[in-house]
């Protein structure tokens, strides 16, 4: 019944003026409670219906088609070898590269006494081609495929590059359409996403020894092995995927990620077959100290939650706790929070003066001990015992910057599973509302991957980078904003960020803690907003986490409606 009344007053909300419908969100109370009492009714965490999804990829079909129709494909100008992978089912793929007359080979994949085949030895006999195109058996390509991918690798320089696919039963019928993200390494070691529609040149082929017996797990290899390397995407559906060959090829194409990843890594990787992901924990060999940073203002209980869960629960024991007071006046808490700095690992430091997030935590990071910090809320919550030692494996990485966890409401729907710039124009939660199980668009909310920006309410970074990059922002960004620009400012210095789907946790306050639209502060915010958007508008504009079909008006992964859309993909050669 709560489900019903609230899609009856949403579809009333619809009917009112626009100009009413404005006047009433600037009231901070009848804000708060529609967005409390939309959550509660299960209504909505913004996934569309199966009937609606449909409708939206229809209508971005026929506009792709529109910007890609004056694309002729000249295969003299592709100047490639077509290698087929799989075990069986070729057919219908053979049959489409010679209507496309493309030369081919079939690349068995399968494993002999000696243990795995020689993809190289493969290429050697093969004189064809100074690109290699990869595609599953049972994939097809589309007729500009393969002209729009050779022609965009030798223009702008790339080693790899892959597009977007469709996955469906029938080839003449729009499916499930996956619009990838940029190259995102850890989602490939965890999830395999890029796995069909993969161009290679020839001679980097060359330059490698690889083991791998599928398409993901040789693009993860190559990674693995040529860490630099560039690697490019077309946000558009190239290849159209058989739906029964996908499902039968997922699960032993992670099985060769996770061998790869164990040979040329330190990782420990563990296939989870029933979510079909790899849960990969990188080593932590010297235990370092993690100084976790809490500031707070009172909220004894909520506090007490937060530290006790971690001395209780917390596997990872190498650790110093500072909390950070910035003029409690409570009876109640200063009298525990002088029990906590009797503790020897837990030291209470006051921190006087008004409240600037950036300032309060910048400040408990110069009395830091540790070789990891740790941005920890008054209001988190351990779920998973393991959590920090997730996160601690990743941020000792030399690669790796700033590391965030999955948070949940204290009713168990997604709070914050990596930040997406660009939503409302400036920044958003990905997957906001979504349930605590639900395996999210392309299962990005099961998977550990990389992206832009992940949230201070519990992040882990190396005190060096820190001080690299001048901490956060206490000038410009005093409250919103300062962990999205800290994160972009650590990823500029070559490194990459990435939320750690493993380490989950309550993010508590949250859920009740109102809009920032009381006139003070939404003129603080609007402030905030503004410098964000100065400062990283090529972030906002493009995020390479996130896919330009994609939504920008919900924090969903729908894709874009009509009104939204705008040019897409490559459109001239």
């Amino acid at each position: 019944m709560k489900k019903i009344a609230m899609q009856s007053v949403q579809m009333a909300i619809k009917l009112v003026p626009s100009p009413i419908r404005e006047k009433v969100k600037r009231s901070e109370r009848l804000t708060t409670f529609y967005s409390q009492s939309i959550r509660r009714s299960g209504l909505t965490y913004g996934e569309p219906t199966k009937r609606t999804k449909k409708k939206l990829y229809r209508e971005f079909v026929s506009h792709h088609n529109k910007l890609i129709e004056n694309v002729s494909f000249r295969n003299e100008s592709a100047d490639l070898l077509v290698v087929v992978a799989g075990e069986s089912g070729h057919e219908k793929t053979i049959q489409n590269l010679k209507s496309l007359n493309l030369p081919y080979v079939i690349w068995p994949a399968k494993k002999d006494e000696k243990g795995c085949p020689e993809f190289n030895e493969l290429l050697l006999n093969q004189n064809t081609g100074s690109h290699v195109l990869l595609i599953n058996a049972g994939d097809i390509l589309r007729p500009q495929s393969c002209y729009m991918m050779s022609a965009l690798l030798q223009q702008d320089s790339y080693d790899l590059l892959y597009c977007d696919t469709d996955i469906t039963a029938d080839p003449k019928k729009p499916g499930s359409p996956h619009f990838l993200p940029d190259w995102n390494p850890e989602l490939q070691l965890s999830a395999g996403y890029v796995s069909t529609g993969v161009l290679i040149k020839r001679e980097l082929l060359n330059t490698v020894q690889l083991s791998a017996v599928s398409i993901a797990g040789l693009t993860s290899e190559l990674w693995l092995q040529k860490s630099d390397m560039r690697i490019g995407h077309i946000p558009s559906v190239l290849v159209i995927r058989d739906e029964e060959a996908h499902a039968r090829q997922e699960v032993s194409a992670l099985e060769d990620i996770a061998r790869l990843t164990k040979q040329h890594s330190d990782a420990v990787p563990a296939l989870n077959v029933e979510q079909k992901i790899n849960h990969v924990q990188w080593p932590v060999k010297e235990q370092p100290l993690v100084s976790l940073v809490i500031p707070t203002k009172n909220a004894k209980e909520l506090v007490k939650a937060c530290i006790d869960s971690i001395r209780e629960k917390t596997l990872f024991k190498n650790y110093e706790i500072i909390l950070i007071d910035n003029g409690s006046d409570e009876k109640e808490s200063l009298e525990y929070f002088a029990s906590l700095d009797a503790l020897p690992e837990i030291r209470v430091i006051k921190y006087p003066g008004p409240f600037n997030y950036s300032a309060i935590n910048n400040f408990g990071v110069s009395h830091a001990n540790g070789e990891i910090i740790g941005l920890i809320n008054n209001d988190i919550e351990v779920i998973k015992p393991d959590w920090l030692t997730y996160m601690v494996g990743h941020a000792m990485r030399d690669d790796v910057g700033c590391v965030g966890a999955k948070l949940l409401y204290s009713d168990g729907c997604i709070q914050h599973a990596g930040v997406v710039l660009g939503y409302g124009g400036g920044a958003g939660h990905a997957h906001k509302y979504f349930p605590r199980y639900h395996p999210g668009y392309m299962k990005r909310l099961l998977a550990t991957q990389n992206y832009s920006a992940v949230t201070a309410a519990c992040l882990l970074v190396k005190k060096s980078k820190f001080l690299e990059v001048g901490g956060l922002n206490e000038q410009d960004l005093a409250v919103a904003f300062n962990d999205v620009d800290f994160c972009l400012r650590v990823r500029e210095t070559g490194v990459r960020n990435v939320f750690c789907a493993e380490a989950e946790l309550y993010h508590h306050e949250s859920v009740s803690r109102g809009l920032d639209v009381a006139p003070e502060k939404a003129a603080r915010f609007n402030r905030e907003l503004e410098y964000l958007r100065s400062q990283w508008h090529g972030y906002i504009s493009h995020d390479p986490a996130y896919s330009p079909n994609l939504t920008l008006k919900r924090e969903n992964f729908s894709i874009k409606r009509r009104e939204e859309f705008t040019a897409l993909g490559p459109t001239t050669f």
